[in-house]
């Protein structure tokens, strides 16, 4: 499906010089001079590379569909990842790569969707939020104003994220897994 340059969105799978592309961020430009064109920043999906392109009102690139498909996590393997597939119980290695931060999130038997591109997978969507546990917590600094001040946590899985001054080691909290940030505290 072709689209304008300029109706390019954060989020739009595009094909752009042979390669199968993601919208990371855009930026609409009007110059005094000239026409408008769409600052667009983007990352390979197949081998990872970003790159800044403009695109005019004029020029149109192909908007990619991809399928989806439900997996299952299984395990980790060197620097691979084992997936199955919830229907046909196939496995499918993955390198961790793929999934960037948000790999460390994984956990045993945790359902992720796989987006393919011709039967071949080129990324992984985790939950939005996970509960995680906190194994270390600094102490609180006297003086600092309980509303706007955060302190460092260790989280279980080795990733350290900003947390509220009440939130103590063993706490379990949700944590948004994409931009790895404290949501609230688990129920």
């Amino acid at each position: 499906m072709k689209i304008s340059g300029v109706d390019i969105r954060p989020g739009n799978i595009i094909e752009y010089e042979g390669g199968i592309w993601r919208v990371v961020k855009t930026q609409h430009t009007q110059p005094g001079k000239g026409g408008a064109y769409m600052q667009v920043e983007m990352k390979n999906l197949v081998d990872g590379r970003k790159t800044n392109v403009r695109f005019r009102s004029a020029e149109t690139v192909e908007r990619v569909r991809l399928d989806t498909k439900d997996f299952t996590f299984l395990y980790p393997e060197g620097d691979s990842l084992v997936f199955m597939d919830k229907e046909t119980y196939e496995q499918v290695q993955l390198p961790r790569d793929l999934l960037g931060d948000a790999a460390a999130f994984l956990t045993d038997g945790m359902d992720v969707v796989m987006e393919l591109h011709e039967d071949k997978p080129i990324s992984v969507q985790l939950p939005e939020q996970v509960e995680a546990t906190v194994v270390e917590a600094d102490a609180v600094v006297k003086g600092q104003t309980a509303s706007s001040s955060y302190k460092p946590a260790l989280l279980e899985n080795g990733v350290r994220i900003m947390v509220p001054p009440h939130i103590e080691a063993g706490t379990r909290i949700v944590v948004d897994v994409y931009e790895q940030a404290y949501v609230r505290r688990a129920d």
